[in-house]
């Protein structure tokens, strides 16, 4: 009954119910986009970088990411890559080994990290030729040939066909040294990369490091970036072995993950906004519709209907209009979120995060971006309706009906 008389409330009242729920609608939509948006744009920004330079998951040897060291290497890297690729949910891997050195063209030398990579491996995982922009990305069969990161290029004045000393020390106490061709020049977006990157076949690499068929790394990509921890564990099971480490990005790529982790409380104080402004609203019209029907709620208390009886009617009204606005504004939220997942929204000038260039931000369909709204907007309509419903409960029949 309280359900029924609520309802023709809300249709006698057609501006104010148009009104409220307007608001609530409103404060939906904004809440919703907004999470979707911001998921989104941060699903794109993580799959990006991690995709595009350091994997969703790395493999080592104990202790190699806390201290890295030319001696901690994975041994029968391709048999453990091989237990990576048979596990549930992972798309690719690929090995790589790292080392510092020296490189010198003509009179100029700068210090350079040694990438070596399985040409074909790191294209599947990375699409590494993908940022060789002058020259010819790595084959398999290119030896002598060395990539160099754009920065490091800039700072030894070096051009496509030139020769490249490399001076490292070896896994065997030796000094490493050899001479390169310069093949061509990456661009990853990364500054502190490009500065340092000099990549070579990993044979080569291997060979001029004297660490046999090692690597320092095994890098693996995913088909679901929000699975990577439960992969990650999967992983650590079917390799069980103590004298590798496998770990998500979140843990070695740490103060990137940190600094997302700072943005997006900005999400959350927008969203706390759009609460406010919907709840400022809502109490606006329900304290406005509480003065105005005041005989009414005296004429009711007159013929013995109960405080508790009037403030379940109030908000009954308010439940009605907040599902109603709830439901319109799911539908909205959920097509706006749909569009902007496909077409994004360009951006006058590309942004750079985490070394990656954008152009576009998208938005995300998802549950968060519906439950967390309808949950927000939901209890913030019927909290601050209560004051209201509470006035309404104790109106003097004698008065309201004298006065109004």
């Amino acid at each position: 009954m309280i359900l029924k008389i609520a309802f023709r409330n809300m249709l006698r009242q057609k501006r104010r119910t148009a009104l409220t729920l307007l608001t609530i609608f409103g404060g939906f939509v904004l809440a919703a986009v907004s999470i979707g948006w911001s998921d989104g744009t941060y699903f794109h920004i993580i799959n990006m970088f991690t995709r595009n330079r350091l994997g969703q998951i790395e493999v080592h040897a104990k202790g190699y990411l806390d201290r890295p060291s030319l001696y901690k290497r994975i041994r029968e890297y391709r048999r453990v890559g091989s237990i990576v690729q048979e596990t549930e949910g992972v798309e690719t891997w690929a090995p790589r080994v790292l080392a510092g050195g020296l490189a010198s063209v003509g009179d100029k030398t700068a210090g350079v990290q040694l990438i070596g990579i399985d040409p074909e491996l790191e294209q599947r995982a990375t699409n590494f030729n993908n940022n060789v922009v002058r020259g010819s990305p790595l084959s398999r069969d290119s030896r002598q040939e060395v990539i160099l990161g754009k920065g490091l290029a800039q700072t030894l004045g070096a051009e496509i066909g030139e020769e490249v000393v490399l001076l490292t020390q070896g896994a065997d106490g030796s000094i490493a040294n050899d001479i390169f061709n310069i093949g061509g020049i990456a661009d990853t977006g990364d500054e502190t990369v490009d500065r340092l990157g000099l990549y070579l076949n990993i044979a080569a690499a291997q060979e001029l490091l004297v660490t046999g068929a090692e690597v320092h790394e095994i890098i693996v990509t995913v088909y679901d970036l929000k699975q990577v921890e439960a992969i990650t564990r999967s992983i650590r099971k079917r390799l069980d072995n103590r004298d590798l480490e496998v770990h998500p990005w979140q843990e070695f790529a740490k103060s990137f993950y940190e600094a997302m982790k700072a943005d997006q409380k900005g999400m959350w104080i927008m969203l706390a906004v759009i609460i406010l402004i919907v709840g400022v609203g809502v109490l606006n019209t329900v304290l406005m519709s509480v003065l105005e029907r005041r005989r009414e709620y005296g004429l009711l208390k007159a013929i013995g209907t109960r405080p508790a009886q009037i403030i379940q009617l109030v908000l009954a009204e308010i439940f009605l209009m907040a599902i109603g606005g709830i439901l319109l504004g799911a539908t909205l939220g959920l097509a706006a979120n749909w569009l902007l997942s496909i077409h994004g929204i360009p951006l006058p000038v590309s942004l750079s995060f985490g070394g990656a260039d954008f152009t576009h931000l998208y938005a995300q369909v998802n549950t968060r971006s519906l439950y967390i709204p309808a949950i927000a907007v939901f209890l913030s309509s019927i909290l601050v309706g209560i004051a209201p419903a509470v006035k309404a409960s104790r109106t003097e029949p004698a008065v309201a009906m004298r006065v109004f």
